[in-house]
């Protein structure tokens, strides 16, 4: 008789358990919230009509790198400098440094600066390497006003020499007018394109004028 009272009190227990949930559930309306997912859409440069001739030779873009709470998961919001907030049903589906990476290479191909641009494999050769960070990918709460905050930083090597011929940093702010998340992923979007554009004219401003100056001479050409 004790095994069956004890059976009988397990089995209330878990039913009173039960029914607890489904009142929780009905309390909320009944319904599952599920995540959503977003893509960083980053716009890239078009491609110049006229070119000149490439002045340096083969390059590699290594895939940009970026703090841990920024290469993928929920959406990182700002509340202060020093406190970080994370969405709970609204995340990256891929990871944003692939977007970044992705458009970065778009652009150094149309600004023909180099003979060819491809994503970094360690089985090439290339003349030369490209890295960068992701720094900054969050919306920032300053009060009643929101703000997208968008920072990367690149750095041009040359494999041969071990020189760095370039190095810069972009970061672009922006005040969000559409407040829900889907705004928010839209103006992180055009603000991380801003940023590569940056980089990339900075950067072909940089070759060019180094290319260009009495005695210099830059891995590729003859």
């Amino acid at each position: 008789m004790r095994g069956a009272r004890s059976i009988r009190h397990v089995n209330f227990a878990a039913l009173v358990c039960l029914t607890g949930a489904f009142m929780s559930l009905a309390a909320c309306g009944g319904k599952i919230r599920y995540p959503n997912y977003y893509v960083l859409n980053v716009p890239t440069t078009a491609p110049e009509p006229v070119r000149l001739k490439p002045a340096l030779g083969s390059a590699a873009v290594r895939e940009f790198s970026a703090p841990r709470f920024l290469r993928g998961g929920p959406i990182v919001y700002r509340q202060s400098p020093e406190q970080l907030g994370f969405y709970n049903y609204d995340r990256w589906a891929v990871d944003p440094r692939s977007a970044v990476t992705a458009a970065f290479v778009q652009s150094l191909r149309a600004q023909g600066v180099f003979q060819s641009v491809r994503l970094f494999d360690s089985r090439a050769n290339p003349d030369y390497l490209i890295s960068g960070t992701l720094d900054h990918l969050e919306e920032v709460d300053q009060g009643q006003d929101v703000f997208i905050k968008v920072g990367l930083s690149a750095q041009l090597v040359d494999l041969k020499t071990g020189d760095v011929l370039w190095s810069d940093a972009s970061s672009e702010t922006t005040r969000v007018e559409r407040r829900a998340v889907h705004g928010l992923v839209a103006g992180m979007s055009q603000a991380a394109g801003q940023a590569v554009t940056h980089l990339v004219s900075s950067m072909h401003d940089r070759v060019l004028e180094a290319s260009t100056s009495p005695g210099t001479r830059t891995a590729g050409q003859q």
